[in-house]
């Protein structure tokens, strides 16, 4: 299967939806052609997904997201662990890709592979809008911003636009988590406007 996020450029958009419903996203290139999309289902349901890619998976107390295709197709799984510490880039066949490891919440982040070992890390502007990525040897190989949608749409949904650059050639697995970095970031610290 040929990578579906091999442009530089991806926007990440979530529907406008009140703050009971599930976590939703889209990810579309530069000129909004549709790459994938990635739904959490009802608590049962997303566990019993995700045991059938991952046999073990058990006693989620997070939210996770499966990134498919359109046509459904599964890429990845971007799983937040309980509180805002760990989120983990899974893909179907159980592999870890890696890690996004918090060292300040809401300002820094490590990015690590599947072994733990050091990718880069993201940098938070204070108004949590900005995330620079750099590489282990601080040169940027991505940006991700958050863009304002509005107080009553930022105040009253979790509709959420993202717009990726990416640094090209980024080697992987580096390349996917500054692809995931979006969706990983919206769970970590803007999902938390739910009442849930």
């Amino acid at each position: 299967m040929s990578d579906p996020f091999n442009t530089s450029v991806l926007r990440v958009e979530q529907p406008r939806r009140g703050p009971f419903a599930r976590s939703r996203y889209k990810v579309m290139d530069g000129d909004g052609t549709l790459l994938a999309v990635a739904d959490e289902n009802d608590k049962q349901k997303r566990a019993e997904k995700l045991k059938s890619f991952f046999p073990g998976k058990s006693g989620l107390h997070s939210r996770a997201v499966l990134l498919t295709t359109p046509d459904g197709t599964p890429l990845l799984v971007v799983d937040k662990q309980e509180g805002r510490m760990l989120t983990t880039v899974i893909r179907p066949g159980g592999e870890v890709v890696g890690m996004f490891r918090t060292e300040r919440v809401g300002r820094r982040y490590k990015l690590c592979d599947g072994d733990d070992k050091p990718l880069g890390e993201i940098a938070v502007d204070l108004p949590r809008k900005n995330f620079a990525i750099s590489d282990t040897d601080g040169n940027r190989v991505g940006h991700v911003r958050k863009k304002f949608n509005g107080v009553a749409t930022h105040l009253l949904t979790t509709a959420d636009k993202y717009a990726v650059e990416i640094d090209d050639p980024v080697p992987e697995p580096l390349r996917t988590m500054v692809v995931t970095t979006a969706i990983a970031m919206d769970l970590t610290l803007h999902e938390s406007k739910e009442l849930t």
